[in-house]
């Protein structure tokens, strides 16, 4: 069904013809009518099925029929995300579906300078899509405030469950006015979600497109039992013979990711690493040259599982299978995007048997074994002789301070320390109770006589004797 039978406006209208969309998606069909009435929303769909264009199409149409301008701190709309990388992706599609309306848009996120963020909500916004750390500290500075909010949307709110943020929107939802619209997505509905998603919305619609944990019919989904110690090979071989576009490889640790792009490189193959150890700006350089192809193979940790759409990624390699049966799903569906078709591969070690039949049962489905290459252990043996690059050494800090504040500092305890000041001055030479042979100690010439101890004694014994 298109675009135009679902009553939106002609700004709308036109700059998704800009961007040559035309067809709805079914949670788009269903949950834009019902947004466009102001009700509270429950929507429950599978990654990759135009959730942000469901909730961010009738929301700006809301936001432009009731035109004012925001004043200063103060926004309209807030969108919650979990992660920078779909934060900023929510917000670019709201500056895409808006650019014929004027309705300003901005996004906050960490990892970027607490003054950038202080700046960019400072004149007020229509809409802010935030990640919710970020978001309590600009309301703890004053420098934010939700009391004129009109829409709320969570996004991915089992991911941010799964992030541990769960106090954060407990927090954020006793902030925002009692009288709002309340958008509310997430693509599982364990126990813990019905229970978030009933204090924050108020008679909400239901729409689910799919079943809990289904992946998408076009994947072509594989398995390949291979030893721990042998997948950095086997992928080198999978990424070589394949028609390979754009590969996404998903590490279970960051260093792990680090070290596959360290072996892949000393093959003869470009690989980056985006995970939470990466600056922002190294994320965003990684990702800007993935997507434009610069760079054909991405290695990334869970981080990129959810919401990040990156058109174009024919294989989706699952180097380490995901200890949660739900994230494998999350993980393949960054193909096969938008129609398009993809491929699915995991690597299981002998370790990882219980992950993969947990997986299975959670999506119902047996996925197909695929044999070890017939030249796997001459390819492995060559792959074994290569030297990949050292690990970047993390710089050391050193010992003489930087600053004068430092500097000072450092003195003066260098100078507590030397003067006798320490943290247990019973233990000292001077005290009599803590020394082997029981007599005074001698104070320094010049100090204060010894006073005889006149309370129990904790370590060792003798009398109490009466204070001189």
């Amino acid at each position: 069904m298109s675009f135009h039978s679902l009553g939106l406006s002609k700004p709308l209208l036109d700059a998704l013809a800009a961007k040559n969309y035309s067809k709805a998606t079914p949670i788009q069909l269903q949950a834009i009518p019902t947004v466009l009435t102001g009700r509270d929303l429950l929507g429950i769909a599978q990654t990759g099925t135009g959730k942000t264009a469901a909730f961010m199409l009738p929301s700006l149409d809301r936001l432009a029929a009731e035109r004012h301008i925001p004043k200063p701190g103060q926004i309209r709309m807030l969108v919650l995300a979990p992660t920078r990388e779909l934060a900023s992706q929510i917000a670019a599609s709201a500056e895409t579906y808006g650019r014929f309306m004027r309705l300003s848009v901005g996004v906050i996120f960490g990892g970027v300078p607490n003054s950038k963020s202080v700046r960019t909500v400072a004149r007020g916004l229509d809409v802010l899509v935030a990640t919710p750390g970020r978001l309590l500290d600009l309301i703890d500075q004053r420098a934010l405030s939700l009391r004129e909010l009109e829409i709320l949307v969570l996004d991915e709110a089992d991911q941010m469950l799964d992030l541990g943020f769960i106090h954060a929107l407990k927090r954020i939802v006793s902030l925002v006015p009692a009288k709002r619209q309340t958008l509310f997505f997430s693509a599982t509905m364990p126990k813990a979600i019905k229970e978030l998603a009933d204090k924050y919305l108020t008679n909400p619609a239901e729409v689910s497109v799919t079943p809990t944990a289904t992946t998408v019919e076009r994947i072509e989904q594989s398995v390949t039992m291979v030893n721990q110690a042998e997948k950095a090979a086997l992928l080198a071989m999978v990424l070589r013979g394949e028609s390979v576009e754009r590969a996404l490889v998903f590490s279970r640790t960051k260093h792990g990711a680090d070290k596959i792009v360290r072996q892949l490189e000393a093959a003869g193959l470009s690989a980056g690493a985006i995970h939470g150890n990466k600056s922002q700006a190294q994320r965003e350089r990684a990702i800007a040259a993935f997507k434009i192809g610069e760079m054909p193979i991405l290695i990334a940790t869970d981080i990129a599982a959810r919401g990040i759409d990156i058109p174009g990624v024919s294989h989706v390699v699952n180097f380490d299978l995901p200890d949660v049966p739900e994230q494998y799903v999350h993980r393949i569906g960054r193909t096969a995007r938008a129609g398009a078709d993809g491929i699915a591969l995991a690597f299981c070690s002998p370790e990882e048997r219980g992950n993969l039949r947990d997986i299975e049962r959670t999506t119902r489905q047996r996925i197909a074994v695929t044999p070890l290459p017939a030249d796997f252990v001459t390819t492995m043996e060559a792959f074994k002789r290569l030297k990949p690059a050292p690990r970047a050494a993390t710089p050391q800090r050193t010992e003489r301070p930087h600053t004068k504040s430092d500097r000072r500092h450092e003195g003066q305890r260098r100078q507590n320390r030397n003067s006798g000041q320490q943290r247990h001055p019973q233990r000292t030479e001077g005290n009599a109770g803590h020394r082997p042979d029981g007599h005074q100690g001698q104070r320094p010439e010049g100090g204060q006589p010894t006073r005889k101890f006149g309370g129990r004694r904790r370590f060792g014994g003798g009398s109490r004797q009466a204070r001189g």
